[in-house]
This record gives structure tokens, sequence and C-alpha cells, in this order.
């Protein structure tokens, strides 16, 4: 087993609550001034980042993917400056916009860690990856569920956070519900046979989401940049502004969970535009 696979372990502030930031889908450019839909990404970026302070401190920090647009060394180097920043120990998963072989060179050092698979006293988080070269949908293949098999397997008497950028059920969103997660089945049949509580959360679709399936609670968080508007039949930019989510996982299997969102600076986003 390489280092990498290993699980890290985490320290928490409080003894028995693990405290996650998660940021997602921040489209950054090497460029200053790259935009999404009208929107500087860097600017919504760097405001996330300036708000995340402002809160209790987190334990942890997740980038569930998207982190990119153009796919540049410049872009993760943006990130890794923005996340050094905050000092945490941050973790991240690609997704379709990004280029996993890449982040692997630029993604690591100082507070970056390559782990996918995280421990604490009562829960492991597992960050699977759903990209799929040259597509808008993600999948899992062999390799990943083998990991979170083996990683259940392993720790049976922890709680299981789950964390991938595809949605795996639908978001009542007809354009968004056919680039998801292709095969979620598996890993929910894994989930099922899990003893402890069981969490999924993703980014991906720009917005928010809170159910269930089966006795997993099903999460997705708000992008740093653009949002989606929800339940749109085709592509449709939203007035939410940008955002991230806290985690407050309890021993008993509990999570507290809460949206921040940048209220107090303008953002402009160009509604005319049908894609990314």
């Amino acid at each position: 087993m390489s280092a990498v696979d290993k699980p890290f372990s985490l320290t928490t502030r409080q003894a028995d609550v693990l405290r996650l930031v998660q940021i997602t889908d921040c489209h950054l450019y090497a460029d200053d001034d790259g935009q999404l839909l009208g929107l500087t990404t860097a600017d919504s970026f760097n405001a996330v980042i300036e708000d995340i302070p402002q809160h209790p401190l987190a334990d942890a920090l997740l980038a569930t993917g998207d982190l990119s647009q153009d796919e540049s060394a410049g872009s993760y180097q943006r990130l890794k400056a923005g996340v050094k920043q905050l000092g945490l120990p941050s973790f991240w998963l690609p997704g379709n916009h990004d280029d996993p072989a890449l982040m692997a060179k630029e993604l690591v050092g100082g507070n970056l860690h390559p782990h996918k698979r995280l421990l604490s006293a009562h829960w492991q988080i597992i960050l699977l990856n759903s990209h799929v070269e040259r597509r808008v949908y993600g999948r899992l293949d062999d390799g990943e569920l083998l990991m979170l098999e083996r990683a259940l397997n392993e720790f049976p008497n922890h709680h299981a956070l789950v964390v991938l950028h595809h949605h795996p059920v639908p978001v009542e969103c007809v354009w968004l519900d056919t680039i998801g997660l292709k095969n979620p089945e598996p890993m929910f049949a894994l989930l099922s046979k899990h003893r402890q509580k069981s969490v999924v959360l993703w980014g991906h679709v720009h917005q928010f989401f809170d159910g269930e399936k089966d006795g997993v609670r099903l999460l997705s968080t708000p992008s740093t940049c653009v949002q989606f508007k929800p339940h749109s039949p085709d592509f449709q930019a939203d007035t939410e502004a940008p955002g991230y989510r806290y985690l407050d996982l309890h021993a008993d299997g509990r999570v507290d969970t809460q949206l921040k969102r940048i209220e107090h600076i303008a953002f402009t986003v160009d509604y005319s535009v049908k894609g990314y």
C-alpha cells in the first residue's frame, strides 16, 4: 500500500466533532481576468477564501472538483496559493473540467495532500475519482469501487463520508441529470452493507441539495462562482451568490451542516449565456 492509499490521520479541535469545510467548482483560470458566464472566478474564489476564517476554524478542507476551467498549471497554482492562506490540511479530487495528472503534479506540498482516505476518531472520509476523460458525465471505475469497499471493510465501526464530484442521484434539474454519475448503484450497494452512518457529498451541480436514499444522507454544495438555477429543464444561471459548505461530523453519526454565501460583494453574471 502506497503512502497515498493509507488513511491520513486528522486531528480535531473538538474531541467528538470533526469539522470540515468544502469548496467546489471554482473554475479557475491561469489568467487573473478569466471569466465563467461573465463572472471573474478568481474574484469569487478569493472572496470565499477570505470569508472562511470569519467562522469557527475547521479541521480540514475538501476541494471537490472542477477546480480549473482551463486545465492549466496556473489555475491549480492559484488554488494552491488560496488554500495555503487557510493553513488547513487540504485534500482534492478531480471534476470533469480538471486534468487529474496535472492536479497530481501541482496540488502537493504545503498544506495540500494527495491522500484519498482521511481518518478521525469516529469518521472515515473517502474521496472518489468520478472523472471520465473528455466527458462531462461521471463514472466510478473498478479501482475506485474497490478502494471504497476496502476502506469500509477496514474501518467498519467508523461512520463514512464518501466524497465525489458528480451527483449520484437526480437533483430534479433536467439538463444536469443527464450528466451525473452513470453508475451509482455499486457505490450505494456497498454503503447499504456498512453498519454505521453513511453520507455522500458532491459538487458539479452548482446548487444546494439535501436528501436521503436508503438511510444515506445526500448533500451537494454551491459553487464558489456561478450557480445553476434549480428545477430548470435547460441550462440557466441562477442569481444566488457564490458559496461553500461547513460540515460538523459528530461521534454518533449526526451531521450538522451550513451553507455560507458571499452576499456582501456584488458579482456580475451574464444570464444570456446558455452553456459553459
